[in-house]
């Protein structure tokens, strides 16, 4: 089987716009270039995955299957740029349940990587959150921030107190995609 890199997306901040919870469909605001950026790293022979924690439903904010609604909505809008998702890795746990797979803990990569001929060593996270340029690191993946969504502040406040650093800080989704472009030799 030929193995290909991956993407893998965090979701709020980074494919929509970051609204707390996002507890209702009419909420739902695809950030601007997104499909854009998808579309090129997808032309580029990149697998698109979405790697999320979701805790609202374990929190008793809303339903289960509301998460998957609005990521079949999520498939749908970005479907029509001609930009597909592979799968959606989402953690539903509560985050004193202590799982496995609640980033940056690795459970939702190693299932995609179980799953898929994912090549590591070529794949990289992208997300908001210094969780995700986190979970990269210790999945020995390349990590990318991006300052939408909560990542202008965690990069500001957070980042200065880590012993990590992310491997590339973007503006948005469109500078990480043009980046990676440059960066990887597929």
């Amino acid at each position: 089987m030929t193995k290909y890199p991956a993407i893998f997306l965090d979701r709020d901040g980074t494919i929509n716009e970051e609204v707390g919870y996002l507890n209702h469909l009419s909420r739902l605001r695809i950030l601007k270039g997104v499909p854009q950026a998808l579309k090129l790293l997808q032309s580029a022979g990149f697998k698109l995955f979405v790697v999320t924690n979701q805790s609202g439903p374990a929190r008793g904010y809303f339903p289960a299957e509301l998460v998957d609604r609005i990521h079949d909505e999520i498939q749908k809008r970005l479907q029509r740029s001609g930009v597909n998702v592979e799968e959606f890795f989402v953690c539903l746990h509560h985050p004193e349940e202590k799982c496995s797979c609640r980033k940056p803990n690795t459970g939702l990569l190693e299932k995609a990587f179980a799953k898929y001929p994912i090549l590591r060593e070529k794949s990289y996270v992208i997300g908001d959150r210094l969780i995700d340029v986190e979970l990269a690191l210790r999945a020995g993946l390349k990590g990318i921030l991006v300052l939408t969504g909560y990542g202008r502040g965690e990069a500001q406040y957070l980042l200065p107190k880590k012993d990590f650093r992310p491997y590339f800080i973007a503006q948005n989704l469109v500078e990480a995609a043009e980046f990676i472009l440059k960066d990887s030799q597929i």
